[in-house]
């Protein structure tokens, strides 16, 4: 039972959370994919770019980097797999570093409008995903505009949605939480539950309004989502850029 009244769980809410969640996620993948990027030298101009630079708004000589990385990663073979991701030590202290690896496999953030998770990765898929943390252009309209914000929290619901079935479950929410908590050893497992339970409850009062008391509420839809992040500034936080230092050391 929820306990509406207990001060701890009265801070807390889904967008807390959730940005949490994102910047945990974001940060480490400026930090493991993209830092340390612009000290290697690129070849830009190669010709299979140009499909590339139209399907990710990448430059060619941003391409050229991230082709450095990808074979970095990958140990010059042409696919990535999850065990590539796995080795590298920095993101094994990351507590939601099976949601990040697994964005990387999910068919869903290849902007082909796919389902289900693959085995490998080749550099297209790659370039795909890390293209939802290019930052939007300086001069777009704001449809175009809003147009990148829902694509960047289309990504961040796929992150929550482990189960790829277009609902945010209050399970896959409790092990959001219980992951995001796990460095903080003063709480147990089950404040963690009531955090995530105290969470949905408010999600489900947004998003349902009144319930009787012996109602379900199924989780949290993609349209549920958007309302609950409206106003909040993705574009700052869901935001990489190439940095002029060199940590390739960090793929070894």
């Amino acid at each position: 039972m929820i306990q509406k009244h207990d001060p701890l769980l009265r801070s807390v809410s889904f967008s807390t959370v959730s940005v949490n969640f994102l910047t945990r996620g974001s940060f480490y993948l400026f930090f493991i994919f993209w830092g340390g990027m612009g000290a290697l030298q690129s070849s830009p101009g190669q010709p299979e770019y140009v499909d590339l630079a139209e399907k990710t708004g990448f430059s060619f000589e941003q391409i050229g980097v991230l082709h450095k990385r990808f074979k970095q990663l990958s140990h010059n073979e042409d696919f990535l797999q999850r065990d590539h991701f796995n080795k590298i030590p920095d993101l094994a202290l990351n507590p939601i570093r099976s949601q990040i690896i697994e964005a990387f496999f999910d068919r869903r953030n290849f902007r082909q409008n796919g389902e289900g998770t693959v085995h490998d990765i080749g550099f297209e898929e790659f370039l795909l995903v890390m293209s939802h943390f290019r930052p939007p252009s300086l001069h777009i309209t704001e449809d175009q505009r809003e147009s990148v914000r829902r694509d960047k929290l289309r990504f961040l619901f796929n992150m929550h949605d482990t189960d790829n079935d277009g609902t945010i479950t209050l399970e896959e929410y409790r092990h959001v939480v219980e992951e995001l908590l796990s460095l903080s050893e003063a709480l147990e497992k089950d404040t963690a539950k009531s955090i995530a339970d105290a969470a949905m409850l408010e999600v489900a009062s947004i998003s349902m309004g009144h319930m009787e008391p012996d109602e379900f509420y199924e989780g949290i839809t993609f349209e549920h989502f958007l309302k609950l992040l409206n106003g909040f500034e993705i574009e700052s936080r869901m935001n990489i850029r190439f940095l002029n230092m060199d940590t390739t050391n960090l793929c070894k």
